[in-house]
């Protein structure tokens, strides 16, 4: 063993398929001077008893490009390091035993399209001659991905660690990590049982046990360990060893072949936690106890689909915890503590994701971002909600118990509902909200009061009626034609102070954010790419403060971002306000004349234009009144102290009930965005694109002076675009686009882009969907092709917005 190292450049914390990924790549792009610490051998954690099983398609194209990295990785890993990782690339089967099944199969096949998957459609009978040992009772089709495969987690573990050692990376078992020291507020120290190691990185690729080193540097992440459940057999006769893989979601179970016999086990209704107190110390190379009574349901389902298991003689029930998340995704990426990294909770993809797990790491801890926007698996995206760990394990169990479910369009959570409350929640409820879940919010998605009355005449086809209401669309045209009153307490809200809060803006900002005070400017973060990091408005409050309002789901990730760039000279202090302010927001034609009705302030256009801000009194509730629009038209967002929250709602409320005025929903929003070209983050802009793309030019100023990304777009705007957001209209109205459907040129065969958010526009009276497309299709009027569920669809590139185009609503 090599002698204990007293400083490093970085201290990988665990010896797991991710940790040893993460080394060889650090290692990889120059960064040599790397340790990682096993507290007992390399595996013995989660890594040994993982099922095996490599897929590649994922719901996200960046997802999808990770696994695929990780299979070419895997195909010359063994020439590179002489140590065999067991890959074979067998193939891989889903079956459909359901109607819904296979379209959620035609559905994904065209997503795999999109993203360069080579996958198909087979017939069962082709997927029998596959896997012949199979009972093709009930199944109605089959998708085939031919690169899918199976390999041994301890040879892929021990072929990564060879590697990063060839790399100069130095690997130490039986060692505990038993603090986590910071100074000023950034890492400094790895303190282990052998002693002190001084670091300014420290990534937490502790698997199952990620959770409790988090807590060493005092955050909760939300890891819950799940007992996971499957078989091996002795030899079964008829099975081959090129068998694909196997899955039949339909009846919860997968299949692998295994030494001539099968591994088959799958997600259970009734699963559940393990170590929720704590991970016994000497944990390793261990299991937990059989659970048949938990199983058997799982073991007829296998039985039901491969007869031959039933009369198999069976080797072991393997009953093995591993690290799972509350939606079922990885954690990872940076913390709000400076220098400390999260790679853990796997959700049993840790084998199938493990090279573009360590590739992405990598290129975050060295170039600042990763090559792919991996929003999806960012542990940012947990907000303060998840620090209970009971609402956590309530919300994996949930995951974990449907995990082989359909995902369909907006559905909802059931766990851990009515944790987060506006002010307004019970008059919402009064007018038969039907609510919705993000990040703890109940937030209503549209009220079922109004669905009598609407007469729009528009239903959607198939997947987009489900968790759909008539009622959006008369919320959407109401709010047009009267006006529409909106609570969006959720959003989140955070107060930059300081000498240098303003010259910290501008330098994080691509917009111009030395605007006098009063004014509120929309912007961009962005990456030393270019690519959009977040999208938020900033509002000037005084010459040293100001307030950001973003989503609700962001602000964790967008405060993470602007602490981990903010000067540490004590001259710029960020609080998260979001619990201190109530936001309604008041649009439409009329809502100058309800709001007249309850203010002496002066809100005519010439003494409160557009973009700007004022302090106002509504009725009796002081609140910060914002002109601004996120569904094109004339309006305003009030944030009042969420005291007068409710006060507030009713004063505009009973203001507005004789100008027509409607409650909206978020779905109604949503619609009312689409129709008025308005971008949505992790939708239609990600940092995989710039704003110059994405339409959003007029929020950058290139001659303000250096900011994050300014380099990266004074070259592409020399260079010329290649790819531009564009906006589709539908032939058929009454499809709508769910998102990912591949687009190609009318007659042509070659995908040109995918589908990134779609929806109906109520006032235009069109299907609507955006997407990037290269520059000789981004012309209005150009003729393309959508895929949706197998079939195609006409669509023409339009002009936008779609609606008001000039602009004169909002300025009215």
């Amino acid at each position: 063993m090599s002698k204990f190292p007293t400083q490093a450049q970085v201290v990988v914390i665990g010896g797991g398929v991710g940790g040893c990924s993460i080394a060889y790549h650090l290692a990889d792009l120059g960064w040599r001077d790397v340790v990682v610490l096993e507290r007992h051998e390399l595996t013995a954690g989660s890594t040994w008893h993982s099922a095996g099983l490599v897929g590649q398609l994922r719901s996200d194209a960046n997802l999808t490009r990770m696994m695929s990295y990780s299979t070419d990785l895997y195909r010359r890993l063994k020439d590179e390091t002489e140590q065999d990782t067991g890959w074979r690339e067998v193939g891989g089967i889903r079956l459909a035993s359901s109607i819904e099944r296979m379209e959620d199969l035609k559905k994904l096949v065209g997503m795999a399209r999109s993203f360069g998957v080579p996958i198909e459609l087979i017939p069962p009978e082709e997927a029998h001659k596959m896997f012949p040992i199979m009972s093709l009772d009930g199944v109605l089709g089959a998708a085939f991905t031919p690169n899918d495969g199976v390999i041994d987690p301890t040879g892929l573990t021990m072929a990564l660690a060879k590697g990063a050692k060839n790399r100069g990376v130095k690997f130490f078992d039986d060692t505990d990590v038993t603090a986590i020291n910071l100074k000023d507020g950034r890492i400094d120290e790895v303190v282990t049982s052998h002693g002190a190691i001084k670091t300014e990185v420290v990534v937490n690729a502790a698997g199952q046990w990620g959770g409790e080193v988090g807590k060493m540097v005092g955050l909760k992440l939300p890891v819950v360990p799940m007992a996971h459940l499957y078989i091996i057999t002795k030899p079964i006769e008829g099975v081959g060893h090129n068998f694909p893989t196997l899955r039949d979601p339909d009846l919860l179970v997968y299949w692998r072949e295994e030494v001539g016999g099968l591994v088959t086990g799958g997600y259970e209704r009734n699963p559940i936690p393990f170590g929720l107190d704590g991970i016994p110390k000497g944990f390793k190379y261990k299991l937990l106890p059989p659970d048949w009574e938990r199983f058997t349901p799982l073991m007829e389902n296998s039985i039901k689909r491969v007869p031959a298991v039933e009369t198999a003689e069976i080797i072991q029930l393997l009953n093995g915890p591993e690290g799972f998340t509350p939606d079922g995704e990885f954690l990872l990426g940076p913390t709000e503590v400076k220098g400390f990294w999260v790679a853990c909770a796997f959700c049993a993809h840790g084998l199938a994701g493990a090279g573009g797990i360590g590739k992405t790491m990598a290129e975050w801890i060295t170039h600042g971002t990763p090559e792919w926007d991996v929003w999806r698996l960012d542990v940012r995206r947990f907000g303060s909600n998840y620090a209970s760990q009971d609402y956590s394990v309530k919300r994996t169990i949930e995951t974990y118990s449907k995990y082989y479910d359909i995902s369909y369009p907006q559905s909802e959570r059931i766990s851990g509902r009515n944790l987060r409350l506006s002010p307004t929640y019970f008059r919402l409820r009064d007018l038969r909200a039907s609510f919705g879940e993000k990040s703890g919010w109940e937030r209503p998605n549209w009220f079922s009061i109004y669905e009598e009355r609407a007469n729009h005449g528009h239903e959607p086809k198939g997947w987009a009626r489900r968790n759909w209401s008539r009622a959006i669309g008369y919320e959407h045209l109401q709010t047009r034609e009267n006006s529409g009153l909106f609570d969006e307490t959720s959003f989140n809200k955070l107060e930059v102070r300081g000498p240098g809060a303003v010259g910290f803006l501008n330098y994080v900002c691509a917009n111009q954010i030395n605007v006098p005070v009063g004014v509120v400017v929309y912007t961009e973060c962005l990456n030393t790419r270019g690519g959009i990091e977040c999208d938020f408005t900033v509002t000037r409050l005084e010459a040293e403060r100001f307030l950001i309002i973003t989503g609700t789901a962001f602000g964790q990730h967008d405060l993470s971002w602007l602490r981990l760039n903010m000067p540490e000279d004590g001259s710029v202090e960020i609080e998260d306000v979001t619990s201190s302010y109530a936001c309604i927001g008041l649009w439409g034609p009329k809502a100058r004349a309800i709001l007249g009705k309850v203010t002496k302030a002066d809100i005519s256009n010439d003494a409160f234009p557009y973009m700007t801000a004022q302090q106002i009194t509504v009725g009796d509730a002081p609140a910060l009144a914002m002109r601004v629009t996120y569904v094109g038209e004339l309006g305003w967002e009030f944030y009042a102290p969420m005291e007068y929250g409710l006060r507030l709602w009713d004063t505009l409320w009973e203001a507005g009930q004789p100008e027509g005025l409607v409650a909206g929903g978020y779905r109604a929003i949503d619609t009312l965005r689409l129709e008025k070209g308005y971008r949505y983050w992790s939708g239609e802009i990600t940092p995989d694109y710039t704003p110059f793309e994405a339409g959003l030019g007029f929020a950058v100023k290139l001659d303000k002076g250096d900011f994050i990304g300014r380099e990266a777009l004074q070259k592409q705007k020399e260079t010329g675009l290649k790819q531009k957001l564009c906006c589709l209209t539908l032939e058929d109205d009454r499809v709508i686009a769910l998102g990912n459907e591949p687009i190609r040129a009318r007659g042509g065969d070659e995908i040109i882009g995918w589908v990134a958010s779609g929806g109906f526009g109520y006032s235009v009276g069109k299907s609507i969907a955006y997407g990037y497309l290269p520059l000789q299709y981004a012309k209005p009027g150009v003729q393309l092709v959508i895929e949706y569920f197998g079939e195609p669809i006409g669509a023409v590139v339009d002009r936008e917005p779609l609606w008001d185009p000039k602009g004169e609503r909002i300025r009215a």
